[in-house]
């Protein structure tokens, strides 16, 4: 039976990982902007409902649509009066992603130092009556929370996707990832949609930081190990691909449940990006990679 409990076990982090790359991947995809402060985000969203089920006992399940409000209002605020100069620019200076990587690191640092001068290094949690119950089923233990956070994990991708196709600013979006000189001759504002586009990274961000705070302790210090796996996820499943990077991230919390068990807790995170330097050399777009969002 331990080979089942490390795969149930595998499977539900997993889904939880590609939370955190969905957000980090749209942005990606479609404005060409690496986002290095999504991992600050992650723990803004964690932030917001540790304070919120501390402060003022809000079951913390019911604040991630507060996490991914106030996420989206950052995302949508920083790309229109910061970043989309920086795009502006670098599309006609040709320097690539290179102005991007330099702003968004800046902001990572800025929110991160603001945030440990608000609420401290110090590490943080959230228990609730319910966090230790577990489903005993066939001789293994599955954690109620964890399957809540799965389930959550999947309903926000499912709802990102709704969007894109069923929405106008979504199919909007769609149109920029084919064709970006196409989608400006039909009228569609580029700077609009990257605005909602990174504004949607951001609250997806902030929903993955809600789900984080549920399983996992947190301080701000805690931002890069979630970037990291997020670049992993994205070279995983393809860029730009919504169902691609929570396969991959279904496939990486095996890797590594897989691999804490039988390799060592120490090696769990040396074999993910083993893996993404094999996928870089021989399938560099990616196991579910396409040139346009699905």
């Amino acid at each position: 039976m331990l080979i089942l409990q490390v795969l149930i076990n595998g499977i539900l982090i997993g889904g939880l990982y590609g939370c955190v790359a969905v957000g980090f991947s749209l942005v990606w995809g479609v404005s060409n902007i690496i986002n290095l402060s999504h991992g600050i985000f992650i723990m803004l969203g964690a932030y917001i409902t540790f304070w919120l089920f501390t402060l003022f006992h809000i079951d913390p399940f019911l604040t991630i649509p507060i996490s991914a409000a106030i996420l989206f209002l950052v995302g949508y605020l920083v790309q229109k009066f910061l970043l989309n100069y920086v795009v502006g620019y670098t599309q006609q200076s040709g320097f690539g992603v290179f102005l991007s990587l330099i702003m968004t690191f800046g902001l990572a640092r800025v929110f991160e130092n603001l945030m440990v001068g608000i609420w401290s290094g110090d590490w943080r949690s959230v228990t609730t009556t319910y966090s230790g119950l577990s489903l005993h089923l066939a001789g293994v233990s599955i954690p109620y929370i964890r399957i809540a956070v799965f389930g959550v994990a999947l309903f926000s991708a499912g709802l990102l996707s709704i969007f894109l196709y069923r929405s106008r600013a979504g199919m909007a979006i769609r149109a920029i990832t084919f064709n970006t000189v196409g989608a400006q001759i039909v009228g569609i504002e580029l700077d609009r949609i990257y605005n909602i586009t990174f504004a949607l990274g951001a609250a997806l961000a902030g929903i993955a930081g809600s789900l984080v705070s549920l399983i996992y302790s947190f301080s701000p210090f805690l931002s890069t190990p979630y970037l990291s796996w997020a670049f992993v996820i994205v070279v995983m499943g393809g860029l730009g691909s919504i169902y691609g990077a929570i396969a991959g991230g279904i496939l990486l919390g095996i890797i590594e449940s897989v691999a804490s068990v039988y390799v060592g807790p120490g090696y769990q995170q040396a074999i993910g990006f083993i893996i993404l330097v094999l996928l870089l050399i021989f399938r560099p777009q990616g196991l579910f990679g396409k040139k346009f969002l699905k």
